[in-house]
């Protein structure tokens, strides 16, 4: 009953402020306007951030009133509450004043600062492999049989890395109507129910809470779009799937087979532009879902099919049995199967550049 309540309070608040962002970005011109990557029609806003980010910090306000987190968790959750009100405003600077990509890049390291602070951080994982010894010939490193725990250094950095990673993967996933915004509150919904499993009543609450923010947005974001996310929602989005993943055991492998997909692609983009001497991080239209609609299929269908990989991704990494290095193995073979879809595509598209140019 609880969690049904901080969901609805989420859901109504975001559907309930939506119309304001909208006025809000026509006024002050922060609207998205065709061309480039985007194919949308007419000038659409994108303050989404501000419906977002209201629904879920009252569901927050909720949250702190009937589930006070444990000594343990209280830590952690305030720092991703305070990362997420950064990276909102952070995010909302982007919007009015279009950033440079070093000032974007000083936001996601602070956020990721923040998080580090606040012990949300990258601090041991599974041991994904049967081994206890790395089979290196030569060369002895014993593995620990259950975890394997990184010094508060590597830890601080690998979170740094991971953070600005997920804001970068799910920002150039923001490409269609609906597509981040529904793929997010997917993984949402997935934290949610892998953190109930886990005992982490209160946890479980904070994805709950921006996933029905998420859906409430998706009402005016599924195409055609009436608003789009903009970098204030995008960054709130990535900021809480990037940290969740740290307040659990294990959850850190479940948000990579979840956000299989879109990391995948990601990954794939900065090795292309930098085999052809481009900056990793510059936009273009070569990831997967711009390709296959240039390839013809239409926004709905590439969108829904999303949902679906990443649903059923998210579920065999949920539902219990399966062991880290089974996990690894499933992870392996997505990724390979992507990786090649992805050479296929660019392949394509390029000799579709060549015999244009």
């Amino acid at each position: 009953m609880i969690y049904a309540l901080i969901a609805a309070v989420a859901f109504i608040t975001a559907v309930l402020i939506i119309p304001l962002a909208q006025r809000l970005a026509q006024r002050w011109g922060i609207v998205a306007v065709p061309g480039g990557r985007r194919q949308h029609t007419g000038n659409i806003p994108r303050l989404g951030g501000i419906p977002i980010f209201v629904g879920y910090a009252v569901a927050v306000g909720v949250i702190y009133t009937l589930l006070p987190p444990e000594s343990r968790q209280s830590i952690p959750l305030r720092g991703i509450v305070v990362g997420t009100t950064f990276v909102f405003l952070g995010g909302l600077l982007d919007d009015w004043l279009d950033l440079k990509f070093h000032w974007q890049l000083a936001i996601q390291l602070t956020a990721a600062l923040i998080a580090n602070y606040h012990v949300a951080f990258l601090e041991r994982i599974a041991n994904p492999t049967p081994w206890t010894t790395l089979p290196i010939p030569g060369l002895t490193i014993e593995l620990p049989s259950n975890e394997i725990v990184f010094a508060t250094p590597f830890a601080w950095f690998i979170t740094a890395f991971w953070i600005v990673g997920m804001m970068n993967a799910i920002n150039w996933l923001d490409g269609l109507d609906g597509l981040a915004a529904g793929v997010g509150a997917i993984a949402c919904g997935l934290f949610a129910w892998h953190a109930l499993q886990l005992g982490q009543t209160t946890v479980a609450a904070f994805p709950l809470a921006l996933g029905a923010a998420l859906l409430g947005f998706l009402l005016f974001n599924f195409a055609p779009a009436r608003i789009f996310l903009g970098s204030a929602g995008v960054y709130i989005l990535a900021y809480n799937l990037a940290t969740l993943a740290f307040l659990a055991p294990a959850k850190t492998a479940t948000a990579l087979m979840v956000l299989a997909l879109p990391l995948l692609d990601g990954v794939w983009r900065i090795i292309d532009r930098v085999r052809q001497g481009r900056s990793p991080f510059s936009g273009d239209r070569r990831h997967l879902h711009f390709l296959l609609r240039d390839y013809g299929v239409p926004v709905r269908k590439i969108v829904l099919g999303y949902y679906a990989v990443t649903l059923g991704l998210g579920l065999v990494a949920v539902m219990g049995g399966l062991s880290p290095s089974l996990k690894l193995v499933i992870l392996a073979v997505i990724g390979l199967g992507v990786l090649g879809l992805l050479i296929w595509f660019t392949a394509v598209a390029e000799r579709k550049m060549d015999a244009a140019g």
